[in-house]
């Protein structure tokens, strides 16, 4: 809420309480004042109340009450969220709706046409029959040591279950290697619903919780140098042999080494394990799913995965565009470090800029969301750590659009006491209520990013806007044009952006869990052949 100085020295707010037996008897002596003695019927009592001149009265001070706030304080009645609950500290300001949103909103909220695809998880017979064997099979385990952040872990013990099928073994509960970044020791019972998982793929891969007695003292064969893009074919040749020998297998750096392009069989445990078996904890669940309807409390919102955190900006190249203090901050973590830089070292800051490679910042995704026709009353549900500069970097952001809320906004106190200091777990909850937004928006793609696009597409292809930047970033760089044209061109870059259904195949490494068509999801046009 914001306050002019010229017209008020200081702001307070209060927030008065009252208890419910308070409030009754307050209303049962009001009632034995004002209620005649003559016991007429209720409908006649109403009548003589609203031609009373004390409804009257009471009236006008009503109007009169929230136009003072309207118009003094700057309260608008109709927000959809106080800005500054009582429960909840936020030191952001709050501007006036346009009275015009309800309207022009309407275009930003509509869902891209789904072509009728739905989840669709039919094995072959000779998957069918060759599971029989697997999963009675007690001599072949494999084990996986899983790295990373949780959206990164996730895809590593997707690949893992793969693996198992392709190799026939035994798969114990992947290991949680220790965040080195953030210091997250939780365990993979801690994150994901462990009963859940094992009964969800107990007709693909046998999912134990630990060795058996005839395994312990088994010293397992360690791989750590798995190729990237790994085929069935080289997996089987290469660890078929040694798991048949030793019993057990140690996989470790996962990371992206298992094909995208897999048979079709294979494909659909892939979307099975990241869109069914992959299911958080109970609590996360029940926090992120609180913390969903209370955004949705109000109508629709939009969540938005803001990349831009200190170590993101070292990573990508690429620089925040604050103030040269900050320019400088990065420049030199990154000279100091040159081992951060994931890639393209040879690559200037503009030339990686300009190729679309470095992630939106606060005032580029607000000119992005207007462009797309965001309404400036659309309540953000933004998640992500706390970006380089703090809160103050989201200023251009929130001025835009300043129903801004993360989890810690939304929270109850002590409702997140269970999750700090767990980065893992926190992410999870940004990953429900990102996932559950009638709009979702990545500043920068990311694994985050991809697995929620695609577990989108997988409930319907629901609206998740993807940034153009190759093509958009220059005429965010072009100051010889109007706004009015800037916006419009925008627009009309991301008409195929919204989330529209999207061929796998039609280029070669997408990963099908961010494109799950054709081999986990199909419509009435499309034949088992095709499939």
């Amino acid at each position: 809420m914001a306050v002019s100085s010229s017209n008020i020295k200081k702001k307070h707010n209060y927030c008065i309480s009252i208890s419910k037996s308070s409030l009754d008897s307050l209303l049962q002596q009001e009632q034995q004042q004002v209620t005649p003695k003559i016991h007429s019927p209720p409908s006649n009592k109403l009548k003589l109340f609203f031609k009373s001149s004390k409804f009257l009265a009471f009236l006008i001070f009503l109007l009169g009450f929230l136009w003072v706030l309207k118009m003094w304080f700057k309260i608008d009645p109709t927000a959809p969220f106080w800005q500054n609950p009582c429960s909840i500290s936020s030191g952001f300001l709050i501007s006036q709706l346009n009275s015009n949103d309800s309207l022009s909103g309407i275009e930003f909220w509509e869902q891209p046409d789904g072509m009728g695809f739905r989840p669709c998880l039919d094995f072959s017979e000779k998957y069918r029959k060759e599971s029989a064997e697997i999963l009675n099979d007690r001599t072949k385990y494999l084990m996986v040591v899983v790295s990373g952040g949780m959206n990164q872990q996730r895809n590593q013990i997707v690949d893992a279950v793969v693996i198992a099928r392709i190799l026939g073994a035994s798969l114990v509960v992947p290991i949680l290697q220790v965040n080195v970044i953030w210091g997250d020791e939780s365990e993979f019972d801690e994150i994901f619903d462990l009963d859940h998982f094992k009964n969800v793929l107990a007709n693909d891969v046998r999912v134990v919780s630990s060795l058996p007695s005839t395994h312990l003292m088994t010293r397992p064969v360690e791989e750590k140098n798995t190729p990237l893009h790994a085929s069935p074919e080289w997996i089987r040749s290469r660890y078929l042999k040694r798991i048949r020998r030793e019993g057990v297998l140690l996989l470790r750096g996962l990371d992206s080494r298992l094909s995208k392009d897999l048979p079709s069989d294979l494909q659909k445990l892939r979307c099975k394990v990241a869109f069914n078996a992959l299911r958080f904890a109970p609590n996360i669940m029940e926090l992120g799913n609180k913390l969903t309807e209370r955004m949705r409390s109000k109508g629709r919102y939009l969540a938005l995965h803001l990349r831009m955190e200190k170590d993101v900006w070292v990573r990508t190249g690429c620089l925040p565009g604050l103030t040269h203090e900050y320019d400088e901050i990065i420049y030199n973590e990154r000279k100091s470090r040159p081992k951060l830089l994931t890639s393209r070292s040879n690559m200037t800051y503009h030339e990686r800029k300009i190729s679309g490679l470095c992630p939106l910042n606060a005032l580029e995704v607000a000119r992005l969301l207007k462009a797309l026709k965001a309404p400036k009353s659309a309540r953000i549900y933004w998640a992500g750590g706390i970006p380089l500069g703090g809160k103050d970097a989201l200023l251009p952001l929130i001025t835009e659009f300043p129903y801004f809320y993360n989890k810690e906004d939304l929270a109850l106190p002590g409702e997140l006491e269970p999750f700090l200091k767990k980065a893992s777990l926190m992410a999870a909850v940004d990953y429900i209520v990102s996932e559950n937004s009638d709009v979702f928006m990545a500043s920068h793609g990311g694994n985050m990013g991809h697995a929620i696009q695609g577990h989108r597409a997988y409930a319907g292809h629901k609206k998740t806007i993807i940034p153009n930047k190759r093509q958009m970033i220059p005429y965010f760089m072009n100051s010889s044009i109007s706004e009015i044209e800037f916006e419009k061109i925008i627009f009309d870059l991301h008409q195929d952006s919204f989330g529209q259904p999207e061929i796998r195949t039609s280029k070669n490494g997408r990963d099908v869990t961010k494109y799950p068509i054709p081999e986990c999801m199909c419509n009435n046009t499309m034949t088992r052949s095709s499939i």
